[in-house]
């Protein structure tokens, strides 16, 4: 075990979907089924909107203004989207302690979805970035080669479930992706602090890789 704290938590994500209402405006979440049940009577899409609630206990859920970036993750898991520390049937907030740790994780899973779905080359993919803060104890992996294998994740999916079933809130470890870098997989949503938006990116895929990443907000073009 091992107290983490990073003032400044980098997670990158899609910018696909907006912040869902019922978590940033309602901030007890004891409410959120009954106040679901009765807008779906209205809005038959909110449940799935919301996704997953009963994945997180109510005493880990978090509400008001930013609680969507944490607690989406663990809401909308799935078993098509597994990750390193979990076969999808939970969820992990996964965050870097750098900027360019976060960015190249995410381009080279990104990649794997591109080259898997067979997609066109272009500017196809807008991300932003979420910065807050860490200050956790977590479970240290860093010294564990076996987790850290970069084209296996049955190893650190059952580590983690162990640990997890076990009361850990989260694992430190190694990027795989930009070596010196730091990352950490957290297994509730009120482990993190909830982050604000910062930057917007946008990735170019050229049909066998992400070779191009551009920074929006600062107008600026990133080496990969």
């Amino acid at each position: 075990m091992v107290r983490v704290r990073w003032d400044r938590a980098f997670r990158l994500i899609r910018s696909l979907f907006p912040p869902i209402d019922l978590f940033e405006d309602i901030g007890d979440p004891r409410d959120w089924e009954a106040l679901a049940s009765l807008e779906s009577k209205t809005n038959p899409r909110v449940f799935e909107e919301l996704g997953q609630l009963d994945l997180v206990p109510v005493d880990r859920r978090v509400g008001g203004a930013g609680a969507t970036y944490v607690m989406a993750p663990f809401v909308h898991c799935s078993t098509d989207r597994p990750g390193r520390f979990s076969t999808g049937e939970y969820g992990v907030y996964s965050c870097a302690d750098a900027e360019e740790v976060a960015i190249r994780e995410v381009a080279y899973h990104h990649e794997r979805f591109m080259r898997r779905t067979g997609e066109d080359p272009g500017w196809a993919s807008e991300f932003r970035m979420l910065v807050g803060e860490l200050d956790a104890d977590l479970d240290d992996l860093r010294g564990r080669a076996d987790v850290h294998d970069p084209d296996s994740w049955a190893i650190p999916q059952q580590a983690a479930a162990t640990l997890r079933a076990g009361g850990s809130d989260g694992v430190l470890y190694n990027s795989v992706r930009s070596p010196g870098g730091l990352c950490a997989g957290l297994f509730w949503p009120d482990v993190p602090g909830i982050p604000v938006q910062t930057d917007h990116y946008a990735f170019h895929w050229n049909g066998e890789t992400v070779d191009r990443i551009y920074n929006k907000t600062q107008g600026q073009e990133l080496a990969m």
